[in-house]
């Protein structure tokens, strides 16, 4: 799970990777035998009964740097990646965080470009709204109406979700699902398993050599199979 890829030095969140360290931790996926793909990608083949070589990776939230910094880094390894984007802050910036800088969001024409070199695109929601505080309607605009805008833009279908803040409950999960994705990632989602929430392993800008060896060894350890996934 990746975010912005840029300028860490004011980042409060631990949202930001350099662009030489996400190339540093490519190549080290690289020369272990493992490629970065989109989850789309990654769920294909684990259905195959395959795909122990690929590990899926995502940018959450759109950032326009994306497209400057790391999409070259993943072309240079041979890596693709889901970008979940917010087509309710197309041209916007990161308003939901209180702190650290303001960082742009893609506009409409960036996530095209993404999707023409062959990114996922996902969503994220329509706003970044945490959907287990949502009512009826802004639960529904932020899965099925998000969805809807997402594929009119990129003229493509749009089976990815990924919930904001990483927080999810059942009524989200249920939300998610009725809208029409076929999978959805979350981040520590607890007792709560399937393949609408998928856990993933944050990566920052202090994961070098050790560390990811430990989280990508921890993540298998700790986390039990998603129930439907082989």
């Amino acid at each position: 799970m990746y975010h912005s890829v840029g300028d860490c030095s004011d980042d409060p969140y631990r949202i930001t990777v350099t662009r030489d360290r996400l190339e540093r931790q490519l190549r080290w996926l690289c020369r272990r035998g493992l490629r970065g793909v989109s989850v789309a990608e990654l769920l294909a083949a684990r259905a195959r009964g395959e795909g122990r070589d690929l590990v899926g990776l995502t940018f959450d939230d759109g950032y326009a740097d994306f497209i400057t910094d790391a999409l070259p880094a993943l072309a240079r390894w041979g890596c693709t990646a889901t970008l979940f984007v917010l087509p309710g802050r197309l041209g916007g910036d990161n308003a939901w965080d209180p702190l650290g800088p303001r960082k742009p969001l893609l506009t409409a024409d960036g996530i095209r470009r993404a999707a023409e070199a062959g990114v996922e695109i996902g969503s994220h929601g329509l706003t970044h709204a945490d959907l287990t505080k949502a009512d009826d309607t802004v639960l529904k605009d932020e899965t099925a109406e998000s969805r809807a805008l997402l594929e009119e833009l990129t003229g493509a279908p749009v089976t990815g979700f990924c919930y904001p803040y990483g927080t999810v409950d059942r009524r989200a999960i249920d939300a998610v699902r009725a809208a029409g994705y076929g999978y959805a990632c979350a981040i520590d989602p607890g007792e709560l398993n399937g393949p609408h929430v998928l856990p993933r392993v944050h990566i920052g800008q202090n994961d070098h050599t050790v560390r990811l060896f430990l989280k990508y060894r921890l993540h298998r350890l700790r986390r039990r199979p998603v129930a439907g996934l082989r």
